[in-house]
């Protein structure tokens, strides 16, 4: 049986089509050697798992490796000191088989709970002669921290192996200790303990910063795609395909190898080229799965990440990073966001309109007349499987001014482009692809691009500023059209003048033809 794109927990070299990881491994490895203690901290489904298996193999020839995960230990082992000894002391003996033999026995006598004292501070003496005795030294991983969450026990924990490392000058302990999960120490340590004192004091104040690049490159997706291409022969533009599946994912692992997935598995002859791809998007965007199960829950349980999505998805707020603002942490921390130029933008195109698509079709949403009324005509605006963008823009205007023609400039300003994202929703659901292009999301003007049966319509949405303004977008959307290889671009403008003309009209600009609609 061939290799695989694989989805569903670690992958494996031998099984599955992956990123060449040697790079990151030894990198890695690096601090290891120097002897770090460290976190390696992402979200859901980015990749942890398979960088620990292979890192673990990785570091066999020079190290003794355990590599845990506390997923295998359940709830009643963090219950009580006593209790989270014997179960670590279990996991130790079934992941190592090389213990000098007083040792194992005193794990024996954890596990069994015979030892006169079973305690966190007689477990890291063992834990210490260990060290001492054996040939090679001991680097401890483990992964699926988060199982901890909550926990004064594993703080403990922390407390005891901090102590070890800052005495390792003078009393054996491990190499290097790594520790993986969703939340760093210091996010778990606020949930046991709120007050600032206990905040500012982490037991993990030890760990080294963790910089290793775990999102796949261009690069690195075009090597993927060329071990596929050398098996299966399909004569894919391997620059091209690997682009637009960057362009869509900014290198979240999971959302790349997803989307090779579904090319491979689920689209058929035409996978491995622009309209295939396009095609896995629109499939990976419908399906329930648990990375968007994960994202969709977050902003349930915390309104307050709930707010921050909605202002940069709808009002094109610029937010400033703060490194101190509680909602920018989780949203970074949950891989909602990323910073670029110290501004915080959607993490990529995928979640972007995953998360407009969880907007637009709350229940109050599709109540909404806007929505109903181009529900009631979509079949209207779909012509010989063609999207007509004209009328659609024409019918947009007629009953937004309609409905909302006498609203004031905050209803505007706050919610026009949402209420026409609302209106195009229904029209291309199921069939077309939308997103924001980011260099253009701002409270003045935003660049949707949709993707409708392979062709393409950029539509600028903007307030309006005067003709200055409206003519430097004039030119600004001439550009994309150049750098999309179109010829029709389309504007739409929120205009608060009094005297305004609201409808459609047809410019040509050079070779351009620019449909300009005013409301």
């Amino acid at each position: 049986m061939g290799k695989i794109f694989n989805t569903n927990g670690c992958c494996d070299p031998d099984l599955h089509y992956m990123v060449d990881l040697t790079e990151r491994l030894q990198n890695i490895k690096s601090m290891v050697d120097a002897g770090k203690y460290f976190s390696i901290n992402r979200a859901r489904q980015y990749g942890k798992t398979t960088i620990l298996a292979a890192l673990a193999d990785y570091l066999e020839k020079d190290y003794d490796v355990i590599s845990m995960d506390f997923q295998t230990m359940s709830s009643l082992s963090f219950e009580s000191e006593q209790a989270f000894v014997s179960a670590f002391s279990a996991e130790l003996l079934d992941l190592y088989h090389r213990f000098p033999d007083d040792i194992e026995e005193r794990l024996v006598s954890f596990v069994e709970k015979t030892a006169g004292i079973m305690s966190l501070q007689s477990l890291f003496k063992v834990i210490k002669n260990w060290c001492q005795k054996t040939e090679k030294k001991i680097v401890l991983i483990i992964d699926e921290v988060d199982t901890a969450s909550n926990n004064q026990v594993f703080l403990d924990f922390l407390a005891q192996l901090r102590a070890y490392y800052l005495r390792r000058g003078r009393t054996a302990a491990f190499q290097s200790v790594i520790l993986a999960g969703v939340y760093d120490i210091r996010n778990i340590r606020q949930k046991i303990r709120p007050d600032e004192a206990h905040r500012q004091n982490s037991p993990w104040n030890i760990a080294a910063d963790f910089d290793v690049s775990m999102s796949f490159s261009l690069e690195d997706i075009s090597g993927m795609l060329k071990q596929y291409e050398a098996d299966h022969h399909t004569g894919m533009n391997i620059p091209e395909v690997s682009g637009l599946l960057y362009d869509y994912t900014s290198g979240y692992p999971f959302l790349v190898s997803r989307l090779c997935q579904l090319a491979d598995e689920k689209v058929g002859t035409a996978a491995w080229s622009n309209a295939g791809i396009l095609e896995a998007v629109k499939l990976l965007l419908s399906e329930k799965n648990s990375l968007f199960d994960s994202l969709i829950s977050k902003l349930n349980d915390y309104p307050a990440l709930r707010d921050m999505i909605y202002r940069l998805l709808f009002q094109g707020q610029t937010i400033m990073y703060n490194a101190d603002d509680t909602a920018t942490d989780m949203l970074l921390m949950f891989g909602f966001i990323k910073v670029e130029h110290e501004t915080i933008n959607i993490a990529n195109r995928i979640f972007e309109t995953r998360l407009y698509n969880y907007f637009l079709t709350l229940p109050e949403i599709q109540n909404d007349d806007m929505y109903r009324l181009a529900l009631r005509s979509k079949n209207l605006f779909i012509q010989k499987g063609e999207l007509d963008m004209e009328l659609l823009l024409a019918k947009f205007v007629e009953h937004f001014d309609d409905i909302y023609g006498d609203q004031n400039q905050t209803f505007y300003e706050d919610d026009g482009r949402r209420y026409f994202m609302l209106y195009l929703k229904p029209i291309i659901n199921g069939i077309g692809n939308y997103y924001v292009e980011s260099r253009t999301r701002n409270q003045e003007r935003t660049d949707l691009i949709i993707d409708y049966r392979g062709a393409q319509y950029i539509i600028e949405t903007k307030i309006w500023r005067g003709n200055a303004y409206h003519e430097r977008g004039e030119a600004q959307l001439i550009e994309y059209l150049d750098h999309y290889h179109l010829k029709k671009g389309y504007m739409l403008s929120f205009n608060f003048n009094q005297k305004k003309e609201i409808g459609i009209k047809k410019l040509q600009i050079g070779d351009k033809i620019l449909i300009e609609a005013v409301v």
